[in-house]
């Protein structure tokens, strides 16, 4: 007896650009949840008042904590405590989720000031170099700050940035364009 089989042929799609990127935007958006979730009881345990305020930009969730008195406690010299805390937030995150998490957390808005006050810092050292001709070489800086540097030196014409040593003594130089 033999039987006969029709198959039926089936096109699989793939998951398109606007599916992809609402699965990462959601992603984030758990990421900063999970964040929030932490830090708030971070929060509770240290008696700190703080208004925890989840966002999503250029593919990274960002976190901010405002509003306390004590909040200026959990930035530290120089940043260095909330260093420290990103990378514990992002810690809790990859505990809850299995996933690496590039999250940003700002205490008190200041990254955000520290980010205009680099933006200028890069900017000053491009129209040094462009007025004097000499390279310049700036302070060690995190990761995070020498991005801020490069950004700003990448719009000033005639120059060019790159990093160069090893961390923590990392910085930036800045040098004319060839």
């Amino acid at each position: 007896m033999s039987e006969t089989v029709q198959t039926k042929a089936v096109e699989v799609e793939e998951p398109g650009e606007a599916t992809r990127d609402r699965d990462l935007e959601q992603l984030l958006v758990n990421e900063g949840d999970v964040a929030g979730d932490y830090l708030e009881r971070l929060l509770d345990l240290l008696d700190y008042d703080g208004d925890i305020d989840l966002d999503v930009d250029a593919g990274r969730a960002i976190v901010s904590v405002d509003g306390g008195d004590d909040l200026e406690k959990l930035v530290g010299p120089r940043g260095q405590v909330l260093e420290a805390l990103q990378e514990l937030t992002r810690l809790a995150v990859q505990q809850s989720t299995g996933t690496r998490s590039r999250l940003m957390l700002d205490v008190a808005g200041w990254r955000a000031a520290r980010r205009a006050e680099l933006s200028e810092i890069g900017t000053n050292a491009a129209e040094k170099v462009l007025s004097a001709g000499s390279s310049v070489r700036l302070q060690p800086m995190t990761p995070f700050e020498r991005k801020v540097v490069h950004d700003a030196v990448a719009k000033v014409t005639g120059v060019q940035s790159e990093s160069e040593g090893e961390e923590p003594n990392r910085r930036v130089v800045v040098f004319k364009a060839s």
